[in-house]
């Protein structure tokens, strides 16, 4: 079962059939992310082919992991796979 971990918690964690793999990043479903980790970030970045990403800071135990996860709001015609779903990097474990 595929988890995302900072800071000695688990930030999401779903069933393999729950996530996608794009590009070797596990996006996990919001759902199935613990939303009281995230905090709201105005940082963006565009990619060529899924469109604008968004990000939220990780925050955990008083401890703050600035754009440490991202997701596609409005994903293009050829990512709808990722819509509602969250990625990680900045020293998230990733486990599968």
């Amino acid at each position: 079962m595929p988890q995302a971990i900072w800071n000695g918690e688990v930030i999401a964690e779903a069933s393999d059939d729950e996530v996608e793999i794009v590009e070797n990043n596990v996006y996990f479903p919001i759902d199935k992310v613990n939303e009281e980790y995230l905090q709201e970030s105005t940082h963006t970045t565009v990619c060529p082919w899924k469109g604008t990403a968004n990000y939220y800071h990780l925050a955990v135990d008083g401890k703050v992991n600035e754009n440490a996860a991202w997701f596609y709001r409005h994903p293009s015609d050829a990512a709808q796979q990722i819509k509602d779903h969250v990625a990680f990097w900045k020293g998230v474990e990733v486990r599968s």
